[in-house]
């Protein structure tokens, strides 16, 4: 059986002299894009720090699936720095992994209450209900926060018996999105991914994430960036992961993504979201 560890894996390849990663396009995000959460995965395991760590990511550009990227490595006194690029040279996304001490981390306060259920997609790594290594999380929300309670799949499982990483990033990733779209009504994307793991978590611990939507504040020189904390506890209520993400709300972006969320979700659920963009199409 593939899991998430075999397929990251594969997709990093040095043989040439020049490491490349190839995404898999079971990491899909938004359409025909990775999603964040893979790409500081990726990261993660070529650094390959066991314990507490920060993982940080810069988005400047979408990145691809299923393409070859150049991916530089270095070593920065006690981190290690990546930089992945695309065929003509662009950055595509500046990369840090750095062993850190397990802190508190944002107080995102985790909840299990009734809400409105989140859109889903069919291929996102994230929400995909036909993606076959995918998380299939199910989020929800209402006036004070966004959460989900998750509960690892088989494909998460490393060898050791622990949680896959790529869990928490990319459930951290995706709350920070939903954060970020419910403050603007837009669609767009997270640009400034700082996670921080705080110690393996054993493969099959329910896990709750979320994110306080008033925590969520707009940049003051661009109220297209907005800031988001965000955190994942174990059924003990202990910290797991913790992240600072920012989203850049994308004007019109929405429109694309609504027409296929509305083929697969309840017109009403995707409206709750996207007001101006759902209307018109219910």
């Amino acid at each position: 059986m593939a899991t998430i560890g075999s397929v990251l894996k594969r997709s990093l390849d040095d043989r040439g002299g020049e490491p490349l990663l190839t995404l898999d396009p079971a990491f899909q995000g938004l359409p025909d894009t990775a999603h964040g959460g893979s790409v500081l995965a990726a990261f993660d395991a070529l650094a390959g720090i066991g314990g507490p760590r920060a993982v940080s990511g810069v988005y400047r550009k979408r990145v691809p699936l299923g393409v070859p990227l150049a991916l530089a490595h270095a070593r920065e006194a006690e981190a290690h720095a990546f930089v992945l690029r695309d065929a003509d040279g662009s950055v595509l996304v500046d990369g840090r992994v750095a062993a850190t001490a397990a802190d508190a981390g944002p107080h995102a306060a985790a909840s299990a209450r009734d809400g409105h259920p989140l859109p889903v997609s069919r291929a996102c790594f994230a929400c995909g209900t036909e993606n076959p290594l995918g998380l299939r999380v199910r989020l929800a929300f209402d006036d004070r926060a966004v959460w989900s309670a998750w509960t690892p799949r088989a494909p998460f499982r490393e060898p050791d018996g622990a949680l896959a990483p790529a869990a928490l990033t990319t459930l951290l990733d995706e709350t920070a999105f939903w954060l970020g779209a419910l403050a603007t009504g837009e669609s767009g994307m997270t640009t400034d991914l700082a996670v921080t793991l705080h110690g393996p978590v054993p493969f099959g611990a329910a896990l709750t994430v979320s994110g306080r939507r008033a925590t969520v504040r707009p940049h003051a020189d661009d109220r297209r960036y907005w800031d988001t904390e965000v955190a994942a506890r174990d059924a003990a209520g202990a910290l797991v992961a913790s992240a600072r993400i920012t989203f850049v709300a994308v004007r019109g972006a929405a429109r694309r993504l609504v027409t296929g969320m509305l083929a697969i979700n309840d017109a009403d659920v995707v409206r709750r979201v996207f007001p101006a963009y759902a209307r018109a199409r219910a």
